[in-house]
Order: structure tokens, then C-alpha cells, then sequence
């Protein structure tokens, strides 16, 4: 069988190329000149690989639908180089106003480019029009960056819940946890969205780059306040200034403003004429409630309006560097204070940013006996420490004195002994005297023994004294065994 040879590209065919290209810039933005590029460098690539070459010009017009690619050579006398020169007889065939030194175009045949060649024209096509793409986008992006859009869902991934949503001629992913959680998008719905950040350079696998992302958010807090802005034209104008806003997505949202005009009511202002600015807010949140509080700069006044719907009796502040405080209310409104599982004291400390304690007027039970408790304990502790220093004080007051006494008691003996040691010192005088008496007591004492026994003997000679000296003896023995 023969093949069939294949036509060459007539204008007819070009011009369908120029009308896709045409479409291609209404759809996606890209320029038509921005696409002939891309195809001219890709044929620049391909003559350079095919015939060493890459002297190229183009012919366009896209009215008539001509794209022709010439490849330029120089007229030389003696070809040295056949891939970039041409001999003065061809170059004049190809131009009859050809001479030395002048270049001549040869007409490119797309065909004989090769497959390969073909291919890679192709990729530089596809990868400039893709730059392109993403360069729009991050345009488009910036531009909005930190604003309020109107997007389209396309369509929703039942897995994850993710919604890809159109902005423009761009696509955008709202994730599940930043859609608010009672509100259920459907493919073809309107939704507004806020723009929070937008990325240049997404990585993707591979350590590939995705190209830029948006960061779009419907629980931001920076969402309620956009809305508030389009909303209520003295917010846009800065005649009421928002100051801090705390939210729970699809529950709860609180709002502090204030006014920077007197005669401008800041917290209707915020609501309306009958309440129709915040009606339309609440819609667009998917029935979210929200409080509109005005802005105090007192912080006891501050906390106190940050609980409302609640009464506050007092608000005491117990660190003011570290931003605590004690608010006590109605035993009747405690459960209203704290809220639903403790939301409304919660969005109050965020608001405020101040750490929130919420008691009953009457107190808690037993806190006052442990607070008199503690307060009686201080007290003793207090009255013992004081009794113990003053001990310890007498007792090192005692200890100097005891000491002092020691002291000069210590110096007494030594003088005493001092004044002993210096009498009991003999001298030849005294040691004379002393041998004088000794020997007089020594004389006297033998006289007496003399004297003793003479006395002895004339008694035991006489019996009348013995006699009465037995009968005493022997009625001492008997009363002695009476008794």
C-alpha cells in the first residue's frame, strides 16, 4: 500500500491555528503574542539542532493566516561553512538582489525537522504558555490579596471534602477546615471567600514547584471584618474603627469598635436601621450569631462589656502585667457569663486578651473558710516567726552576757591565784618561825602523852568508879534490846 503523503499547512489551516490561539487568550488570559513567541523559539531550538543554524526570522500575519520561518545565510565567493553560508550563484537564485556579503532567506520546511526535534518544540510550547499561566495567576492573586472575592464552586472532592473554586480565570482550593462547618457548598454556588496569602512557589513532588497558590479563608477573623467594611460605610470611611474581633467559626463572633466621632454611635452604626447591616452579614455566615460591643479604654469597663449578654457586678484586676483579673457576677447570670460550654468567657478573654475569672456573687462554697483559714495561718505563722526572732535575739543577748561575765570571772581567778602563788612563796624568815612553832607543838604533845596514862592508872585503881561505870553499860544493852 502506498502512505499517503501528507499536504503541507495551507492558510486555511493556520488560520484555524490563529483562531485556537485566539481562544486560548479569551479563556485563560494569555496573550496571542506571548504564544507566537513560544512556537517561534521552539523552531529557533529545532533548525538550530537540524541544521546547525539557529539564524532564523519569521514571517506572520495572522489576518491572512501566514507563518513562514526562514532560515538566513551569507553570499560568500568560496563556501567555507555550508550550513551558514551560500555561494554568490544560489544566492542569487534565492534572491536576485543578492551580493557578497548579504544574507538570503531559505524557507523552512516544518517537516523535515525531525520527530524528536518536533517534540521538543512542542514541550517549549506547552511550558511557556504554562509560565504564562502561572504568571496571570499570581497577578490576579496579588491583586487581591487580603480582599473579599466572589468565587463559583467547580466542584467538590467527596473524600476530603475540598471545594475548587473559580476566581476569575483562576482556580483556587477552599479546604474543608476553612469552610464554615453548619454551611454545605454545592457545585454552580456563588460564595465569597477571603483572599489570605498568596504564595509564588508551591512545592509539590519531586521538589517540584506548583507554581503560586492562594490561601482562601471563609473562618478568618480578617473575613467578618471585610464583610463589616462592605457592609457599613463608616467602617470604609474610618469614622468607626474596629479594635479586636474573636470568633468561632459558624457559632460565635464578637466585635469591639469604636468611634472616632462623637456624634457617630459605633455599635449602631454596626447594626443599622433595624438591624439590616448585620442581618446581611449574619446571612452571608450561615446564621452565625454576633456581638457588637463598644470599645472601652479601661479595661475593668472593657471585660465587663466583653461578657454580655451577662451582668457584671465588679471586675477586679489581680496582675496587671500579666493581663488577670476576677469578674464576679449574679449568682442568677453565671451560667450565662461562661456561656455554652464555656464559649462566652472564652471569646472574652480573646477579645479583651486578658485572662478572664468568673465567680458568683455569693462566692464559691468553703472558698471563704479556706481564704480565712489561710488568712488565720498567715497570721499565726506571722506571730510565731516574730516570737522566734525575738527568742533567738534574747538568747544571743544572753549568750554576750554569759560571756562577759565569764570574761571578767576568769580575769578574777587569775588575779587570785596570782596573789596566792605570791603568799604561799617562803622566805628564811618565815621558814624560821614555822620550825620554831613545829618543834614547841612536838614538846607539848609528848608532856601530854606523859601525863595520860598516870591519870589511867588511878582510875582503874579505884573500884568505886568501876563498879559505877559497869551498871550505866549494862542498862544501856538492855534498853538497847528494848528497843
Amino acid at each position: 500500500m502506498k502512505k499517503k503523503e501528507t499536504k503541507p499547512k495551507t492558510a486555511t489551516d493556520l488560520k484555524e491555528m490563529f483562531a485556537a490561539m485566539q481562544e486560548l487568550e479569551k479563556t485563560k488570559g494569555i496573550p496571542m503574542d506571548t504564544m507566537l513567541e513560544n512556537i517561534k523559539k521552539s523552531i529557533e531550538k529545532a533548525c538550530k539542532s537540524n541544521y546547525n543554524n539557529d539564524d532564523v526570522v519569521f514571517a506572520v500575519d495572522v489576518e491572512k493566516g501566514i507563518f513562514q520561518a526562514y532560515i538566513q545565510k551569507t553570499v560568500v565567493e568560496k563556501v567555507t561553512d555550508p550550513d551558514r553560508e551560500v555561494d554568490e550563484k544560489l544566492g542569487r537564485d534565492l534572491d536576485i538582489r543578492a551580493v557578497i556579503g548579504s544574507k538570503v532567506r531559505i524557507p523552512v520546511d516544518t517537516k523535515n525537522l525531525g520527530r524528536i526535534s518536533v517534540q521538543n518544540a512542542r514541550s517549549v510550547i506547552r511550558q511557556g504558555i504554562r509560565d504564562k499561566e502561572r504568571e496571570i495567576t499570581l497577578k490576579e492573586f496579588k491583586a487581591k490579596e487580603n480582599e473579599i472575592v466572589t468565587a463559583v464552586v467547580e466542584n467538590i472532592d467527596p473524600v476530603t471534602g475540598n471545594a475548587s473554586i473559580r476566581i476569575d480565570k483562576s482556580i483556587a482550593t477552599l479546604t474543608k477546615a476553612e469552610q464554615v462547618g453548619i454551611e454545605d457548598l454545592k457545585e454552580g454556588d456563588s460564595v465569597r471567600v477571603y483572599v489570605a496569602e498568596v504564595r509564588e512557589q508551591e512545592p509539590g513532588k519531586k521538589g517540584k514547584n506548583k507554581g503560586p497558590r492562594a490561601i482562601i479563608s471563609r473562618t478568618s477573623n480578617e473575613f467578618v471584618k471585610r464583610l463589616f467594611e462592605l457592609e457599613v460605610p463608616e467602617i470604609y470611611d474610618g469614622v468607626v474603627v474596629i479594635k479586636s474581633i474573636a470568633r468561632e467559626a459558624g457559632s460565635r463572633t464578637k466585635l469591639a469598635v469604636l468611634s472616632t466621632n462623637p456624634d457617630v454611635d459605633s455599635v449602631g452604626a454596626c447594626i443599622g436601621a433595624r438591624g439590616v447591616r448585620v442581618a446581611k452579614i449574619v446571612e452571608e455566615l450561615g446564621g452565625e450569631k454576633i456581638d457588637i460591643i463598644e470599645y472601652k479604654e479601661k479595661p475593668e469597663e472593657f471585660i465587663a462589656a466583653a461578657l454580655s449578654p451577662a451582668n457584671v457586678v465588679k471586675v477586679e484586676i489581680l496582675d496587671e502585667e500579666n493581663k488577670s483579673c476576677r469578674v464576679t457576677v449574679p449568682d442568677s447570670q453565671l451560667s450565662l457569663a461562661i456561656g455554652n460550654r464555656g464559649q462566652n468567657a472564652r471569646l472574652a478573654a480573646r477579645l479583651t486578651c486578658w485572662k478572664v475569672d468568673i465567680r458568683p456573687e455569693s462566692g464559691f462554697y468553703g472558698e471563704d473558710e479556706k481564704e480565712n483559714e489561710g488568712e488565720e495561718l498567715i497570721a499565726e505563722n506571722g506571730e510565731e516567726l516574730i516570737e522566734s526572732t525575738e527568742t533567738i535575739n534574747d538568747a544571743f543577748s544572753e549568750d554576750e552576757e554569759v560571756a562577759a561575765v565569764s570574761a571578767e570571772n576568769e580575769a578574777v581567778t587569775e588575779e587570785a591565784v596570782s596573789e596566792q602563788a605570791a603568799e604561799e612563796v617562803p622566805t628564811e624568815e618565815n621558814t624560821e618561825d614555822t620550825a620554831e612553832e613545829i618543834s614547841e607543838e612536838n614538846v607539848e604533845n609528848s608532856v601530854e602523852e606523859e601525863t595520860v596514862p598516870e591519870e589511867n592508872s588511878e582510875e582503874n585503881n579505884n573500884p568505886e568508879n568501876s563498879d559505877n561505870e559497869e551498871e550505866p553499860k549494862s542498862e544501856d544493852k538492855d534498853s538497847a534490846v528494848s528497843e
